[in-house]
């Protein structure tokens, strides 16, 4: 196994037309979360990707393991909950630059994981382990779970990957959240945040000031986010900067974050430079914007190869 991951996914709604939710009278039906967008996004680069987590005991749950199990990740962590039902969420794309997501995720069966969902061995024979910063908020259990699995990965040398991916109305408070992500960042080896989380967990401060914080608190390689400029690398030796690939037209952004991890995730794993793998994650998270949908835009090897190189000039999309 390359990368496992952990947390929910669930069911999305978002209405056929553009503009207020509320006067949408029909819907489609995906799947997305953080996680299964990463898992998937490495699948179709060709690696091996497990997802641990619960859905609800009902068509939705079912629906969901089945649809993620045909991208091709391995689903055998994922348990059933007879008690508590599988998550829902809305996407309002009002226009092109307003996009809006509204959870219906309160008790739900992937809130209800625990220590006891982890099994070592799993997460054992993976080289990477990906963490989120919405799993921990969605329970104290959840908070727990995701510390098992960081211990696991700790004991058998498994690489620890968290993108802070805030989720701020998922806690109770924001000096909750800044302890426990701050916690689980200073065990990560790789840190994957927005400027706007490294300011939310931080404050005010440069963007190499930003990186000297987490680097302070634990983490070996920091890369931070910077929208549609590109990206920063910061380890304890050294630094650099990667541009963005221009889009013309931006879709829909929700996910291109994912599709960046899927990147460097991937680029890691092949051994490129960093700088490498860092425009991979660029070139991925540019992609997906393009595509209405979490995972619908992740592209497989040929279709990344294409799009590199039409941005070099080389070929035509």
């Amino acid at each position: 196994m390359d990368v496992v991951t952990i947390g929910e996914t669930m069911a999305m709604f978002s209405p056929t037309a553009t503009g207020k939710m509320r006067y949408a009278s029909q819907y489609s039906r995906k799947f997305a979360g953080a996680e299964t967008n990463v898992a998937i996004g490495l699948r179709r680069l060709g690696y091996q990707t497990g997802w641990i987590s619960k859905v609800g005991s009902d068509e939705f749950g079912k629906a969901l393991v089945a649809f993620v199990r045909g991208e091709g990740v391995d689903v055998s962590q994922v348990q059933e909950d007879n008690q508590a039902p599988t998550g829902l969420y809305f996407k309002e794309i009002r226009n092109e630059q307003e996009v809006y997501v509204y959870y219906y995720r309160a008790g739900s069966a992937a809130s209800k994981m625990a220590p006891s969902d982890i099994k070592e061995a799993y997460i054992a024979q993976a080289a990477y382990l990906h963490v989120t910063g919405i799993t921990p908020a969605l329970s104290d259990t959840c908070f727990e779970a995701v510390q098992q699995a960081i211990a696991y990965a700790k004991q058998h040398q498994v690489q620890v990957i968290f993108d802070p991916n805030i989720r701020e109305k998922l806690w109770d408070s924001k000096e909750q959240a800044k302890e426990r992500l701050l916690q689980i960042a200073s065990q990560a080896d790789i840190v994957l945040p927005g400027v706007s989380e490294a300011r939310y967990l931080f404050g005010e401060s440069s963007l190499a000031g930003y990186a000297q914080q987490f680097l302070k608190n634990g983490t070996k390689l920091v890369i931070l986010k910077e929208g549609s400029k590109g990206a920063h690398f910061f380890t304890n030796d050294r630094s650099g900067f990667v541009p963005s690939y221009p889009i013309e037209r931006v879709v829909d952004p929700i996910g291109a974050g994912d599709g960046f991890a899927a990147g460097v995730i991937s680029g890691l794993l092949e051994a490129l430079s960093l700088e490498e793998a860092v425009a991979r994650g660029n070139a991925i998270g540019a992609i997906v914007t393009t595509v209405n949908g979490d995972v619908e835009g992740l592209p497989d090897r040929e279709e990344l190869t294409r799009f590199i190189q039409a941005e070099k000039g080389d070929v035509d999309r």
